[in-house]
Parts: structure tokens; C-alpha cells; sequence
């Protein structure tokens, strides 16, 4: 018996490291990484070439800060990509999940090796969740380093009007790329369902991209306020919380569980529709 379970855990390393190495040698991913880090950039450079300089609470949110603190750069340019930037990334990966395997002809084979198919969406889950996860980061990180190279670079003045030193504002930076990854883990939950129900990469990734749009529009009609809270993009803009002294977590653990609810419901859908479709391809 142990001798399988050690077998069975070494599968899935194998499979895991492979679905890894797979997601990081695409040129895709890697275009898609690209696109990432061109928004702080773009909007560092706009903001940078512009005669007109905003006006405290003026524009955009964080924009009029970037001239003053290029750190804020980052921020300005995760609140910008949260709506649609982000979400489309997402909705390329997850929505290739199985159907991007299906639509190639390599599914079938990977269901041969003796992995199973719940093993195979976590594996598939977690490859995205990767991807997710390396793309907040080179958001945030392409933030600080344009906005190091043009603006003036020092201590960050938090929302709450407390003063922090650099060291610590680049921890709050990391704080929230891993607050927009938990935001981003329900609607990858829904991709990997919505991929189990085509064999047409384009059609689940399109539909992914709808089913975030429609969330968004949702959350913002006063009319139905009361379901705002159980929507997955809810609190996807709340990362302001963590520039506060101190750091507000109450809207951090009810995105968590919100995003919790989401992979349980559509990972389960996900399991159902999958343990149960015929591989044909």
C-alpha cells in the first residue's frame, strides 16, 4: 500500500512539473507576460510625457500619486488591468484547460497514464493558479521599476496618511498581487468547467470573458445590491485596504471565502461533467 501511494504522488509531481514546464516554455505565455507588464509601463510613460499633471483625487485612482511617488505606479496599473486586462489573460488559460487538450488530440492520452481525472483538473487548476500568480507579480514588479526609473522613488504616504519605508512598501506591493491571484482563483474554477463542456479552446475562453463582464455589470446596478456580495468580482478592487495602517483584512478573508465558494461549486460541476464525458480525442 505504501509502495502505491509513493507511486501515485510521484505521478503526480511528474505531472505537475510537466503541466508547469508545458505553461512556461509557450510562447504565448510568455506574450501574454509581455502584454502584462506593458500596461504599468504605457501608463508610466503617459503619465510621464503629459504637460497636464493631475491634481490630488483627480483621475483615475493612484494616477495623480504616480508623479509624486513612482511606486504607486504598480498600483495605479492593477486597478487599470483588474477590469479587463487581467480577466482576458485568465479567461486564455483557464478556458484552455481541457479544451485546449481536447482541441489538440492529447487528451485522450493523458487519461491513459494511471493519473485519473479529478488528479488531471487539480493538476490543470493549479498550472493556471501558476500562471495567474507569475502574472501579478510582473505587473507589480514592472510597476516599481518604471516608476523607479521615471518619477521620484521613496517613502510611500499610505491611504490612512501614514508614511512607510520603502522596504515595506514593496512587501504591501507583494501583498497585493497575492490579493488580485485570490481574487482571480474563482474565475479560474469557472473556466476549468466551462473547458470541460467544448472542445473548443475559443468558445470556453469566450466564455469565460462573458461570464466576467456580466459579473462586473451586475455588481454595479444599485437594483441588485443584493447579490453584489456573491459575485466573483465583488471585491477584486479592495486591494486598497492594504494601503491603510493598519492593514484592513476584513475585506481580504471575504474574498477568500468568496473565492472558496467558487472552486468548490464549479470544481465540483467541473468533476461532474468530466468524470462522466467520453474521450474521444
Amino acid at each position: 500500500m505504501p509502495a502505491n501511494k509513493t507511486l501515485t504522488a510521484a505521478l503526480s509531481l511528474d505531472l505537475m512539473l510537466s503541466e508547469l514546464l508545458v505553461m512556461f516554455t509557450r510562447r504565448r505565455t510568455w506574450a501574454m507576460l509581455a502584454a502584462i507588464a506593458l500596461i504599468p509601463i504605457l501608463l508610466a510613460v503617459a503619465v510621464y510625457l503629459s504637460s497636464d499633471r493631475l491634481a490630488p483625487g483627480e483621475g483615475p485612482p493612484f494616477v495623480d500619486r504616480v508623479t509624486q511617488n513612482g511606486l504607486f505606479t504598480g498600483f495605479a496599473a492593477m486597478l487599470l488591468a483588474m477590469p479587463l486586462f487581467l480577466p482576458l489573460t485568465v479567461s486564455v488559460v483557464s478556458g484552455d484547460t481541457i479544451a485546449g487538450e481536447a482541441g489538440l488530440g492529447t487528451l485522450r492520452y493523458l487519461l491513459i497514464a494511471p493519473v485519473g481525472r479529478l488528479r488531471l483538473l487539480v493538476v490543470k487548476y493549479l498550472g493556471t493558479l501558476a500562471f495567474v500568480l507569475a502574472g501579478t507579480f510582473t505587473l507589480m514588479l514592472a510597476g516599481a521599476l518604471i516608476g523607479w526609473i521615471l518619477f521620484p522613488t521613496g517613502p510611500i504616504t499610505l491611504l490612512s496618511g501614514d508614511v512607510i519605508g520603502i522596504g515595506e512598501a514593496l512587501g504591501r506591493m507583494a501583498l497585493v498581487a497575492l490579493y488580485t491571484t485570490v481574487s482571480m482563483t474563482g474565475m479560474l474554477a469557472i473556466g476549468l468547467f466551462i473547458s470541460t463542456l467544448t472542445t473548443i479552446p475559443v468558445g470556453a475562453m469566450t466564455g469565460v470573458l462573458i461570464a466576467s463582464g456580466v459579473s462586473q455589470i451586475l455588481d454595479n446596478l444599485p437594483q441588485l445590491s443584493a447579490i453584489h456580495e456573491w459575485l466573483f468580482t465583488h471585491y477584486w478592487l479592495d486591494f486598497a485596504d492594504i494601503l491603510r495602517q493598519p492593514i484592513e483584512l476584513s475585506s481580504f478573508g471575504s474574498n477568500a471565502l468568496l473565492q472558496l465558494g467558487y472552486i468548490a461549486l464549479f470544481g465540483a460541476l467541473a468533476y461532474g461533467r468530466f468524470s462522466t464525458k467520453d474521450v474521444l480525442s
